[in-house]
């Protein structure tokens, strides 16, 4: 039978080193009149931001469309309805966010007042990946822009269609030396690296976010870094399976898997496996039909790359005992994975050491706790962890004895749209947290100020030369102050 030939999507293209650095020296230029804007002038800014993404809305499905097969309601609610809702969130509470934060005056400093000034950290820097292309550089754009800072964006290259997109519509958000998007591949996020920023936020695997962190030691310029990991789902004995099954099918296939949170392996009891499994299947082909290939629900993967390594994780999988018990079909010339369950896998195959980043999705069954918590404590801290379970005492259980950058119970993937929380990992998964007020904390600076009275000080009877009135007020600090 004669080959198909295997589809190629092209990436975006470089931007020149000298355009690099022209934007990143007028960005510099700005930083103080950015800083000096006020909190109405910022909420403007996202206002606009909002009406020009709404503008936008078709534009942007059918570029996410081309970039991934991603139907047009997924990228409704996970690429337009977060920046959208990001935007609103901070639109309310900046007011409060940005006013001076009085705190309590000690006896000792009685006659001062303090207080916490949040100030803008200056030049940005903004790194994000392929999987959510709307979504992730521009809903972190939003704390940037919320927190007063000039930013430069780097999308991916493998999704070139959003990508330039974005850049076509930050551009008539903003002026380009306040916020700007640099295209291009690896070489320019190495290029950009080089450069002294005063805050970079990148998302990504750990893998590159370890060469981000010593990019960013040579400046000493923070970070926040969103990575990824295992991200386990615990299935106890007390679960209502029905529940579990359509929960984790959504969670777990949407955008094709290609979520940073989404389930990347399943621990179920023993006693509660065969109903999981067998309803998963059929949840599975009632949702994508018994061809997931021609269902308009099912996105690609982004690349060939990806499709060989995910493909590869199978094989590896199978060939060390592990069953397919739902899908396994590929079509290597449209990057397609059928949604996949496996069973029986093997603790070294690579499916288990790896993050899977697709639509495959082992399921391991534990008799005891012990068994469970062994393996997701084996690994490392993940940034996600999903607890399905009917009791409060087990809910509880599991939350203490494991660690993860978020959870969620019964449920999975929801935890990162409620604009509440914090969203982030916890070492390997990530250093610092983003959304909401977390967000506009990562790019802000959290400026202290003590006010002391005009004349005389709290410090008098300290200072110099020291004689008996120091030793008595010495003693008298450190005895009840």
């Amino acid at each position: 039978m004669e080959a198909t030939a295997v589809k190629t999507i092209p990436i975006s293209p470089n931007t020149k080193l000298e355009e690099i650095i022209r934007i990143f020296n007028a960005q510099q230029k700005n930083r103080q009149a950015v800083k000096d804007t006020t909190a109405k002038e910022r909420k403007a800014k996202l206002k606009k931001l909002i009406d020009t993404t709404l503008e936008y809305r078709t534009k942007i499905q059918d570029a996410v469309y081309a970039d991934l097969r991603k139907p047009a309601i997924e990228t409704d609610y996970t690429e337009i309805y977060n920046v959208i809702t990001e935007c609103r969130h901070d639109i309310e509470h900046l007011d409060e966010w940005t006013a001076a934060h009085e705190v309590d005056t000690p006896l000792l400093f009685v006659g001062s007042s303090s207080k916490i000034v949040y100030e803008p950290k200056g030049l940005a820097l903004i790194l994000t990946p392929w999987n959510y292309p709307y979504m992730m550089p521009v809903q972190h754009l939003v704390a940037a822009v919320a927190a007063g800072c000039t930013v430069i964006i780097k999308p991916s290259e493998f999704t070139p269609h959003t990508s330039a997109l974005v850049k076509e519509i930050l551009s008539k958000v903003f002026p380009e030396n306040e916020v700007a998007v640099i295209e291009g591949d690896y070489t320019i996020s190495s290029e950009l690296l080089k450069l002294k920023f005063d805050h970079i936020h990148f998302t990504g695997s750990p893998a590159v976010g370890k060469v981000v962190m010593r990019a960013a030691a040579d400046h000493l310029t923070s970070v926040t870094l969103e990575l990824g990991g295992k991200s386990p789902v615990i299935i106890d004995e007390t679960a209502n399976i029905d529940a579990a099954v359509k929960k984790i099918t959504w969670g777990k296939f949407l955008n094709c898997g290609q979520t940073c949170i989404a389930p990347d392996y399943i621990l179920v009891h023993d006693s509660k496996k065969d109903e999981f499994v067998t309803k998963l299947d059929a949840n599975i082909k009632k949702v994508f039909g018994s061809d997931a290939e021609k269902s308009p629900d099912m996105g690609r993967i982004v690349n060939n790359k990806h499709f060989n390594r995910i493909k590869g994780l199978m094989d590896d999988a199978v060939s060390k005992g592990a069953k397919i018990e739902t899908g396994g079909q590929t079509n290597e010339a449209d990057n397609f994975i059928a949604p996949t369950v496996i069973s029986n896998v093997a603790p070294d195959s690579k499916i288990m050491q790896e993050e899977i980043f697709g639509p495959v999705l082992p399921v391991l069954s534990y008799h005891n706790t012990d068994d469970a918590l062994n393996v997701i404590n084996g690994k490392e801290k993940p940034l996600a962890l999903y607890i399905f379970s009917g009791s409060g005492k087990k809910q509880d259980f599991w939350l203490e004895h494991t660690t993860a950058g978020g959870s969620c119970i019964n449920d999975n993937l929801v935890h990162i749209t409620q604009p509440n929380l914090p969203f982030g990992g916890v070492n390997n998964s990530g250093i610092g947290k983003s959304f909401g007020l977390y967000g506009f904390k990562e790019f802000s600076n959290e400026r202290a100020v003590l006010k002391a009275l005009h004349s005389g000080s709290v410090t008098t009877p300290l200072w110099q030369p020291y004689g008996k009135m120091a030793k008595f007020v010495s003693d008298l600090m450190i005895k009840y102050f």
